[in-house]
Parts: structure tokens; sequence; C-alpha cells
């Protein structure tokens, strides 16, 4: 097996870049394969060294992608995690001459691929995926942005879907109200006062929801805006007399108390603002739990709900919200219908199966890349 270099955020910061690689590097490394992590971190970052962690590339050093690719050519392969804006430059585009730089084959993972990018943003991605050894997506509508508005060979491209915790042998605590849960770090785009919203029309059911909201603010978030969003949901909350059924837990959970508060909820509620987003770890892992989704209509739940395990909403809007947890709440069968078509993605969908398909990659770049041996009649 090839051994793997993995660039990217790391814990202990908390991101979802940071967790995702966390546990691919978990995964591909488990049998006793070797594998190092270089991680980059921004200035508000704990800096404490962890297992794994074989160099630190600060985005307050630009050059530092030296060093980090030095680092990473130690391995046979190196994993890549892009999104803009973690890696130093504009738009991260000091991860460019990084790239060019690693003298082993590379596999890029994008956690976006925007519809509408800059012209800056546009070209960069171009030029990643024309370097990289492979890229990889997550969903298929990633994969076709890729090949239409981004001219990328689709032989460059392999989808692998975010991977997810095994959560089939967690206990469930099933509560005497039903539950309605939405988890991740928090801040303006999250929806969850299009929640709130929604939550007030539900007053009427007996007994009545309760909502909980996981998760610490998103630490940029809290840099430029201080707990402005979180206050202004629980002011929001008093108003709609709604605040004593909303339990608020600002914690950063691990995944075993994650896991037991996912199993917990009748409906995991996703009401992103966002239009773009073709990545979303938090709905896989709710799809793989088997909790019943309701989702506004961002491109990875309109892929994977639409006929599946989850019911998806217009954008901003409370009514058509309260309406789709209703159905999934007073229906009946519909929630058992809904969990009933996560069995055949639970599979697909487990880290060691998604970390597999990364170790397939892996092997052909490296093959391709092994010179030909000829061998010589005696």
């Amino acid at each position: 097996m090839p051994s793997y270099g993995f660039l990217s955020t790391h814990p202990p910061t908390r991101c979802g870049l940071a967790t995702f690689n966390a546990a691919l590097a978990a995964q591909l490394t488990a049998d006793g394969t070797h594998g190092g992590i270089v991680r980059v971190t921004d200035h508000g970052d704990d800096q404490r060294p962890t297992p794994g962690v074989v160099h630190t590339w600060s985005a307050r050093d630009p050059a530092g992608w030296r060093e980090a690719a030095a680092a990473l050519n130690a391995y046979d392969v190196a994993i890549v995690q892009h999104e803009y804006g973690i890696y130093p430059g504009a738009d991260g585009e000091e991860v460019l001459p990084l790239l060019r730089r690693l003298s082993v084959p590379s596999i890029v993972v994008l956690h976006t691929v925007l519809r509408q990018p800059s012209a800056r943003q546009k070209s960069l991605l171009a030029q990643i995926a024309a370097i990289a050894g492979a890229v990889v997506t997550m969903t298929d509508t990633a994969r076709d942005r890729l090949l239409v508005d981004y001219a990328v060979p689709a032989g460059k491209v392999t989808v692998i879907p975010h991977g997810a915790a095994e959560l089939a042998g967690v206990p469930v605590d099933r509560r005497t109200r039903p539950h309605l849960l939405t988890w991740g770090l928090l801040g303006p785009g999250k929806g969850v006062e299009w929640s709130l919203r929604a939550l007030a029309r539900l007053q009427d059911l007996e007994p009545t929801p309760t909502y909980t909201v996981a998760g610490r603010t998103h630490p940029k978030v809290i840099e430029h805006h201080g707990e402005a969003y979180r206050a202004g949901l629980h002011q929001l909350g008093a108003q709609l007399g709604i605040a004593h059924t909303v339990d608020y837990q600002d914690a950063y959970l691990d995944q075993e108390a994650l896991g037991r508060l996912i199993r917990s909820a009748d409906v995991v509620v996703l009401p992103y603002d966002s239009r773009e987003q073709v990545t979303s770890g938090v709905l896989i892992e709710a799809v793989a739990a088997g909790v019943p989704v309701v989702a506004t209509a961002f491109p990875h739940a309109v892929e994977l709900l639409t006929g599946g395990p989850g019911l998806v909403v217009p954008h901003q809007n409370p009514a058509a919200l309260a309406k789709a947890i209703r159905r999934i709440l007073t229906e009946p069968g519909l929630a058992a219908r809904l969990a009933g078509r996560v069995r055949p993605l639970a599979a697909h969908l487990s880290w060691p199966a998604v970390a597999a398909r990364y170790g397939t990659l892996a092997e052909e770049l490296t093959d391709a890349r092994s010179p030909a041996v000829s061998v010589v009649p005696a």
C-alpha cells in the first residue's frame, strides 16, 4: 500500500475540513500504513502539536509552501483538501506553487465548486485540476460543474462521497416529545432563524416539539462578529414565544456524544441559506444515521434527498419547513419509509468504504508512475 501525506486544516482546529481530514487519515492508516499530516493553521488556531502531524504551514507564512511540499514529498501520495481561503494568498492561491513543487502524485479533494466563481476563483480551480494527478468531488453535481464550467477532463475527476461514522450500534435515546436537531459550527448562513420561525408554526402539535441547536460559533465568525448571530437567535426565540423549547448546546461534541444526539432526533433540520453547497458532512451523517432530514434546496441535499431519505424545501421559507417537519412527525409510516431508504446508502457512505475508494485511487496513481519492468529471457 502507498504511504500518504495529507495537507489540510486538522484538529485541534475546529472546522469541517479538519474533521474530514482527521477521519480520512485515520482510516487510511488504520492498518499500519505509513502516513503524516501537514497541518495548515491560521493565526487564531490552537498551535499545540498533535499526533500524526509532521509539519505545520502557517497562513502567516506565504513562502511556507516550500517546506510543506518537502514534507509531503516524503510519502508516496499527497492527499490535499481544498477550500478557498484556507491557504495563504488571495483565495488561497499559494496552494498552486505547492502542487507544482510536489514530486509525488496528488489527489485534490474539492470541498467547494462554485457555480458563479470570480474570475480568479475560476482560474485557480482550473489550474489546481490541471496540476493534480486526480481530483475528487463528493457529489455528481460538483463533478458536472467541473466538466461544464471549468473544462476539466472527465477522466481527471472521481466522485467519492463524504464519509460518515457508523452509528448503527449507538443506543437510541427516544424522548417524550418530538426532537428536532441542527448541529455544526454556527454562523450567518446556517439558517437557524428559519427553523425557529418554523418551530413557532408547530406549537399546535401535541406534544410540542423541542429543538436542539448544537455547536460552537464558527471561529472566523467570532473573530469578526463575536456572538451577535447566536444572540440574535436567542432574541428571535423569545419574540416568537418558543425560547423554552430550544436547547442551545454551545459545545464541540466528540463523536460519541454527537452520535447519541443524532440518534435521539426525530428530524434533522438543515435550513441553510446557501444555494452553492455541494458538500455537507452534516447531511451525510444524518442520512447514514437513519434519521429523516428536512433540508433547503442546496445542491447536495437535492442530489441526495430527492426521492430518498428526506424532504427538500425552498430556501428561507419557514412555512415550507414547518409543513415538511409536520408531515414527518404526523403522517403515518412516513418517517419509517424515509429511514428505510437509507439502507442501500449506509454501507456506501461509511468511512471504511469511502477510505477504501481513496486507497484504490492512490494505488492507480502510483502504479501509473511506476516504470515498466521488462523481463529479458535468460
